[in-house]
């Protein structure tokens, strides 16, 4: 039986998508050589890192929390693991810290990344704090863990522990490798997987999942260990790019636009509803328009005017839907 192709629905669905390719069209029109291969790699280099926070910060989102910690963490997990890349003789080496194998390297990130999350995560689950002000906390507890560790950039890193933030294959960045990767694996956890359908019912009704049998607690825990596993690849990944991890201004602010990303495709703050390729269009919208905005030498300060009114039209628009669904 032939279903009747419903517009109304496909553009609600896809509008994300459509307003980027408008957006391409656009500053393609601006400036012809944007559609170059050389920026279009630059343009998806350069959001990576933030787009893998992104698609950890969507979960904590999606169950109608928020992760602030992310680039702060991020900044933290870079001095750490970067600490283990310098050489052993080299003059500015972090006193006390062994030179380890990049992949050792890797998993230590890996490690430290999940059990700030698990910390904060049992914090918001068992003490029933806002996920702001935990992760607010959490914040300013990792940017000054960072300058404890070490008062100054953290640089000569070993080649094969950048490879992940500045090499390529077959003249692809493998940072953008990585990036598809990390946006396969969370779409997978979202949508088939039982963690990505709690998190739903979650966001979408806590009490509700209570009574389906869901452990909320356990869920939220494992929430916010995801997102900062996500955010402890970003940081290796910035350090690799780098070649240095500063413990000021390593992920300083990432999580704003992390957060923008989700915002803008199409998760609700509200709980409940998010799509892993809307978040995809939202972390492209933002990319497209840092980097066509650079290319016209537009000032930055008028750049993040622009960011701010799509935020604030995002979030308009979300309740707006909420409010009709109620």
């Amino acid at each position: 039986m032939n279903k009747t192709f419903d517009r109304k629905r496909f553009l609600s669905q896809n509008s994300i998508w459509l307003i980027l390719i408008a957006l391409v069209i656009v500053m393609g029109i601006a400036q012809p050589s944007f559609f170059s291969v050389s920026n279009l790699l630059t343009l998806l280099s350069g959001e990576a890192v933030k787009g893998i926070m992104a698609f950890g910060v969507m979960f904590a989102i999606l169950s109608k929390g928020i992760d602030l910690t992310i680039g702060a963490s991020a900044g933290l997990v870079a001095c750490i693991t970067a600490a283990f890349a310098q050489p052993a003789d080299y003059a500015n080496a972090v006193e006390g810290i062994p030179t380890l194998p990049a992949p050792v390297i890797f998993i230590i990130g890996l490690a430290l990344g999940a059990g700030i999350g698990a910390i904060y995560g049992a914090i918001i689950a068992y003490t029933k704090i806002p996920a702001f002000i935990a992760t607010l906390g959490g914040q300013l507890i990792c940017r000054a863990g960072a300058k404890i560790f070490t008062n100054r950039p953290v640089s000569n890193l070993d080649e094969a522990f950048r490879y992940p933030g500045n090499g390529k294959i077959a003249g692809i960045p493998v940072i953008i490798i990585v990036f598809l990767i990390m946006f396969a694996i969370a779409a997978f956890l979202l949508t088939q997987t039982r963690f990505g359908k709690n998190v739903y019912a979650i966001g979408g009704n806590d009490q509700a999942a209570r009574v389906a049998g869901i452990n909320v607690e356990k869920n939220l825990v494992l929430v916010y260990v995801w997102c900062s596993v996500c955010a402890a690849i970003g940081g290796m990944l910035l350090a690799g790019r780098a070649g240095s991890a500063d413990p000021a201004n390593s992920g300083l602010n990432y999580e704003l636009d992390a957060i923008a990303a989700a915002t803008v495709g199409g998760t609700s703050h509200a709980g409940g509803i998010c799509r892993a390729s809307g978040v995809m269009a939202g972390i492209l919208i933002l990319g497209v328009i840092n980097n066509g905005l650079v290319m016209l030498k537009v000032d930055d300060n008028m750049t993040n005017i622009v960011k701010g009114m799509i935020i604030i039209g995002s979030v308009v628009l979300d309740m707006r839907k909420n409010a009709k669904r109620a």
